[in-house]
Formats: C-alpha cells, structure tokens, sequence
C-alpha cells in the first residue's frame, strides 16, 4: 500500500506513514503533562500533578501502553527513512555525496529543533535530539538487517546490566542493614564492615535526599515563573531546557534515538516495519510484545505508585519493556492494515504520517501558546492527569482532521517544505504537477 509521492517521484510507503502518524499524534500524551504542568514534578512526584481515582487510571494507562512507545515509534521510523533516503540518494551519486547530503538534512532539523526550544518554547523538543542521533546512527547504515538489530539493541543490553547491578546493591545493603540492626538489638559489637555499611547507607540517603529537596525547590520555582508573566514564563522554559542539559539527560536521549533508529533501520531491511511479513507474524508479535511488555511496564509502574525507596524492576527492565511494547503497537497496527476495516480505520493516519513535523510543531502551539502560558488561557496547573489527558485526545482529533482537509489541497506540509527547500537550496512547489494524459488516450476514461 503506498501513498502519495516524494518530491523526487519515489512513491511513499503508507504502512510506515500510519505508524509515523499514529506515533506524531501519540507523542503529545507524552508531552502534555509537561506542559500544562511542572516538568520537573514529573521526575520528582507525579502525585503533583493530581492524584485521584481517575487520575491513577489516566497515569497507569499512559505508563504502561505511551510511556515511551510513541518516541521509539519515532525513532524506528526515523531509521526506516535513513535507510530509504541514502539507499535513493546513492542512485544517483557516490558515496561522500549521500553522506554529505544526508548530514546535512539532520544538520537543518537540528537547527529546527533549537529554534523549537529557543523559540517556541519547548524545552521537551525531540528535533534537536534525532538531528544529533541520526549523525550517529547512519555511520552504521550499510550493516545487513539483522546486525543493525543486534547493535540497536545496546541500550537495552546496558540498561538490563547496570540496573541488575544497581537492584543487587540495593538490596545487598538492605539486608545487610536489617542484619546490623539485629545485631544492635541484641547488644552486639560493631565490626568496622558493619560502620562502613552504616555510613554508606547514610550517604546514599543524603545523596538521595538532596536531590528530592533540589527537585522540589525547581518544581516550586516553575510553578511560580509559569503562572507569572509572560517574561518569567519564557525565563522558565529556557532554564528548564538548560537544567535538562546540566543533568546530562541529553547525552542519554542520544544515545537511546540513536540506538532504536539502527533497529529501526534493521527491522526495515528486514521487511518488518513496512508490512513485508505475514498476518500471522505480525499478530505473534502483537501478542508477544504486548505479553512482554504490559509484564514489566505493569509491574514497574504499580512500584513507582508505592512511592517508597524500594529497588525497582524498571531500573533493569525499563528499555526492554519499552522496546516490547514498541513492538506490540507494531505488530497490532500492521495486522490491521492487512484487514480491509483495519485499512480503512488507519488510512486517516496516512495524512498524519506524511504531515508529521508540521503536527509536531502545531502541538507545541496550541499547548504552548493558547491553552496553558500566562499571556492566553492560563490553563497552567488548573488540569490533573485525567483532564491533560483528555485535552490531548481532542488536540490530535483536530490536528489529524486538520492533517487530512489540508492535503486534498496541498502535497506538502509548511515545516517540511521549509525543511526540504532547504536541504535542495530551492523553493518546492506546494503541489506535485499532475501527470499529462497518455496520448491518444481519454482522460476521463485513465481515471476509471
């Protein structure tokens, strides 16, 4: 099933345009939370954000099925296209040409992305990340299918190993403490191993403690500037962005994009982002992702809501939880597109897919610039989670409506023409010139 053309002639893929659709809408449940709330009470206490029944529900569901999904959807779908784009450049020139032209197309979404946050006010942009990534990723583009796989997978792999080591200390050092204690109540003697335990565990708890106190003096700090005016509300969101930075996040942003885009890369050539298996494989990896992936991700976010100090399966798990269940949606949404109802149902996303950057942004201003800043509605703290949730719901109706009525009339979206006019030093036309009729031939009848 394809869609539409590139502006090179090449005609798009429509599976891979769903999952970019469906994956760009899906991204602002993700994004929400953090803007019409405190970015930093996110990683500090979600309860912040409200707490009732409803929104327990709303926070499990979005944790356990969009927690990270939608990102890696993009992200996989960010390596399908490197491939797609070098393999189509490499027609035509060698290979410094299509590795000059190809840094240089992530050269420009890495701009696109600091103006997104310098501009826009978005300190949660993903455009700058991808840019950087990508740089990366591509240097391993010519690896067959599966060894792109393996070698995406190292997040995960590095993920699972440190967690297992972080889980082993925590609960070597509760049991040793337990056993101290014991020995306390019982009138025994302290050996030294017994005082150095003691006091590392009194460090870890400082340490852990001083983090807690900063957070919750950058949540206080940001909920004041955000409700404030328009200049302490631009002030917050480019020091949020730079606390981001400080905290060394961006180098583990990278590093996650660039990983997921070499198994996107390798799930590609491999046939299996674009529909080239069977129903049947794609329903096994539905039910195998889901089964893996609500596994982990529901246990990892019902000890995330005992809000204690205990260790956490997420710490080992949380990579390949996120990365089964990135598979699951996978498999799910191209089962669907090989039923005639499922075709059907998905094929609005098809607009959204190809529209994809231009949504992006348009996320950024609504939420950003009508909905919560101080200056428009003011909405800013007033929505818990089940509320937030439901506004994102009836943002990505509009948008992906918006997506479809603008493409009856249009070829291609504002953000991505600037992005491609850019890349080819030239103004592209907002419409394909429609193909002359065969000669001799009605046209009429071409159409029937």
């Amino acid at each position: 099933m394809t869609s539409a053309v590139e502006p090179d002639g090449a005609p798009r893929i429509a599976v891979l345009d769903i999952l970019r659709g469906v994956a760009i809408l899906g991204i602002l449940f993700m994004n929400i939370n953090d803007m019409g709330q405190s970015v930093f009470a996110s990683y500090n206490d979600i309860r912040h954000l409200g707490w009732s029944a409803a929104d327990q529900i709303a926070w499990t569901v979005r944790e356990v099925f969009a927690n990270g999904t939608t990102r890696c959807l993009l992200e996989m779908m960010f390596g399908a296209g490197m491939v797609i784009l070098t393999s189509r450049a490499a027609e035509a020139a060698g290979q410094y040409q299509v590795l000059g032209r190809y840094y240089l197309r992530n050269l420009i979404l890495l701009v696109f992305g600091l103006l997104h946050v310098f501009m826009l006010l978005w300190p949660g942009d993903i455009l700058h990340t991808y840019g950087i990534a990508a740089l990366i990723a591509f240097l391993f583009v010519q690896l067959p299918g599966k060894w792109l796989v393996v070698v995406g997978l190292n997040m995960a792999v590095f993920t699972f190993i440190s967690g297992v080591s972080d889980i082993t200390v925590a609960t070597q050092r509760s049991a040793a403490l337990a056993g101290i204690t014991v020995e306390q109540r019982a009138g025994l003697p302290l050996s030294g191993g017994d005082q150095q335990a003691i006091a590392d565990a009194a460090r870890a708890r400082a340490r852990k403690t001083a983090i807690t106190r900063e957070m919750a003096a950058l949540v206080t700090r940001e909920d004041r500037d955000r409700r404030g005016t328009p200049i302490t509300w631009v002030q917050a969101q480019w020091r949020t962005f730079m606390v981001i930075e400080g905290y060394g996040l961006e180098v583990l942003y990278v590093w996650e994009a660039a990983s997921t885009m070499l198994i996107g890369a390798g799930l590609f050539k491999l046939g299996v982002l674009q529909g080239g298996r069977s129903r049947a494989f794609y329903l096994g990896m539905a039910v195998i992702g889901y089964a893996v992936g609500i596994a982990l991700r529901g246990v990892a976010a019902w000890q995330v809501m005992q809000f204690d100090t205990a260790p956490q399966i997420d710490w080992a798990t949380a990579e390949a939880g996120r990365l089964a269940m990135t598979l699951g949606h996978l498999g799910a949404i191209n089962a669907l597109t090989m039923t005639v109802i499922g075709a059907r149902l998905l094929r609005p996303f098809v607009a959204a897919g190809r529209t994809a950057l231009t949504l992006y942004i348009a996320q950024t201003i609504i939420c950003l610039w009508v909905l919560f800043p101080p200056f428009a509605l003011n909405l800013y703290g007033q929505l818990s989670w089940a509320p937030l949730m439901l506004v994102a719901v009836a943002v990505d109706a509009m948008l992906l409506c918006a997506a479809n009525i603008y493409l009856r009339h249009l070829d291609i979206a504002p953000v991505e023409w600037a992005w491609r006019s850019l890349l080819e030093g030239r103004r592209l036309p907002w419409r394909h010139p429609k193909p002359a009729p065969a000669e001799g031939r009605d046209p009429v009848a071409q159409r029937g």
